[in-house]
């Protein structure tokens, strides 16, 4: 199983519509990528590693596949409507992360 993680950093400038996100563009993926998807998870950050400091993220989507070739073959005829979507919900791009889940006992 991997998990694919779309984080977008936070800063005093940073814009993020958690609304239109939630309720609009993770539908959108979620509808677009079908069986293949596994599991979805949001995450909107409220806070730093020191007291009054901004989250590194403002948020962060985990999207579960069973491997590399179903996120790709399911995301990839999708990626250049989800890409004109950020427009519609933030003012960064979310920087995107491949990993492996491993289980431990």
């Amino acid at each position: 199983m991997i998990k694919v993680s779309v984080m977008y950093p936070n800063g005093k400038d940073v814009q993020f519509d958690t609304d239109y996100y939630k309720n609009s563009h993770l539908p959108m993926i979620s509808k677009s990528l079908g069986k293949d998807l596994k599991g979805l998870e949001f995450e909107v950050g409220i806070a730093g590693r020191q007291p009054g400091e901004l989250a590194p993220y403002v948020a962060i989507a985990h999207l579960l596949f069973d491997d590399v070739a179903s996120f790709k073959s399911s995301f990839a005829p999708h990626a250049a409507t989800f890409a004109a979507d950020v427009k519609n919900y933030s003012n960064v791009d979310g920087e995107l992360q491949i990993s492996e889940l491993i289980t431990l006992s």
